[in-house]
């Protein structure tokens, strides 16, 4: 297959569109189910290059969701404990693969975020993984092969119409990379930059210890960065992503995004939040979005009487913003990667409210002395990159 027509652009009114080789060679891709649309394909190569650079730094399955041609979480296969089980609601599938866990993890870590996302896996989609995606909503996957038994699981959603891509994971792209814009032509040589522990060599703060398990972390927040619209900044904890902040204008939002995220995904470990009793038949999606409000500020859009009762088999108490706090300060060995440098040490100032204790940024600013002092003043570890990844 040389090309493949597409249903759209990016929007319905952009037509024509497809997919195809300039050097009209063959696609790299075979598609097994559905019809997979202009941005499903964004989501899919771009991930599909996230997962192998992830894999190969680790050794790890990894697998990543795709929102919008950025990813809202990535992650590697380690086990899951009982907690991120619970909050991820696969608690009634047993024990899962490698694969299976690194998909949790990616659309756990922000399931919001995550609803009708693009599934990238980095190895052949075994049944556990495709048990977990079946009953998720998703608009697709890509990976390397499906077994048999996950094949047919995934064919069965949608009444058919998933979207199931596999790709051929020896296929090696061109060193240059073309778009147009506006009619005209845009080329650069592809960021092939390896990250590896090398990469986190420059420590330049008073304390550098930084742990394998960190560099591990760090690994994956600059991989991820390297896939995410910019600017962007990526929190990490325990081999996955727990929170992404992209395409921000201002890094010191980014840096409040990806940290509010990064927030959310440790309250919902809290013991208020784990005692929550829902109603019998509330969905997996409107128990995230109740959860979501019941742990913001607008806790009473969800306890407001006569809406509680349709929710919640009792109410629960409110989780006040002292309760809230003193839970976020035992999150710790937070890792943070920022895809270009930090202006200011106001970023330093939000991340440790998030736990963070590892940054890896490039550097580079004329104010790195200001962001060096910021870590030292928390006993963080910051190393200096020396390289920007930005990605548009």
């Amino acid at each position: 297959m040389k090309e493949l027509e597409l249903k759209y652009g990016c929007n319905p009114n952009q037509k024509p569109s497809r997919i195809y080789m300039q050097d009209e060679s063959e696609l790299p891709i075979q598609v097994l189910c559905g019809r997979p649309g202009y941005i499903n394909f964004l989501d899919a190569f771009n991930g599909w290059q996230l997962v192998t650079e992830l894999k190969k730094a680790t050794g790890l399955p990894a697998a990543t969701s795709f929102k919008h041609v950025s990813p809202a979480g990535a992650a590697v296969g380690l086990p899951l404990s009982e907690t991120l089980a619970k909050i991820y609601w696969v608690d009634d599938l047993g024990e899962l693969s490698p694969l299976a866990c690194a998909y949790a993890r990616a659309r756990g870590a922000d399931r919001m975020s995550s609803f009708g996302d693009f599934i990238c896996l980095s190895d052949v989609c075994d049944a556990d993984t495709a048990r977990l995606i079946k009953r998720e909503v998703s608009d697709g996957v890509i990976a390397p092969g499906y077994e048999p038994e996950a094949l047919e699981l995934l064919k069965q959603k949608k009444k058919g119409n998933y979207n199931v891509i596999q790709i051929d994971p020896d296929y090696i792209p061109a060193q240059l990379e073309r778009k147009e814009v506006f009619g005209i032509t845009f080329e650069q040589g592809r960021n092939e930059l390896e990250i590896d522990e090398e990469f986190f060599s420059n420590v330049v703060t008073e304390n550098k210890d930084i742990p394998e398990s960190a560099k591990i972390d760090l690994a994956i927040a600059m991989i991820t960065l390297k896939y995410t619209q910019s600017n962007s900044v990526c929190y990490v904890k325990g081999g996955q992503a727990i929170g992404i902040g992209a395409g921000q204008q201002s890094r010191i939002h980014c840096t409040r995004l990806a940290g509010q995220k990064a927030d959310n995904w440790w309250l919902r470990q809290s013991p208020k939040v784990l005692e929550l009793k829902f109603k019998e038949g509330i969905g997996r999606a409107d128990r995230d979005n109740a959860i979501d409000l019941y742990i913001g500020e607008e806790y009473m859009d969800v306890l407001a009487e006569g809406v509680w009762e349709n929710i919640f088999e009792k109410k629960p108490e409110a989780f006040t913003r002292e309760e809230k706090r003193a839970w976020l300060d035992e999150m710790t060995d937070v890792a943070l990667g920022s895809d270009a440098f930090f202006p200011f040490g106001d970023n330093i100032e939000r991340a440790h409210k998030s736990g963070v204790k590892y940054v890896a940024q490039p550097g580079g600013s004329v104010r790195d002395d200001h962001v060096i002092e910021t870590c030292n003043k928390y006993q963080m570890a910051m190393t200096f990159t020396g390289l920007r990844l930005f990605h548009h």
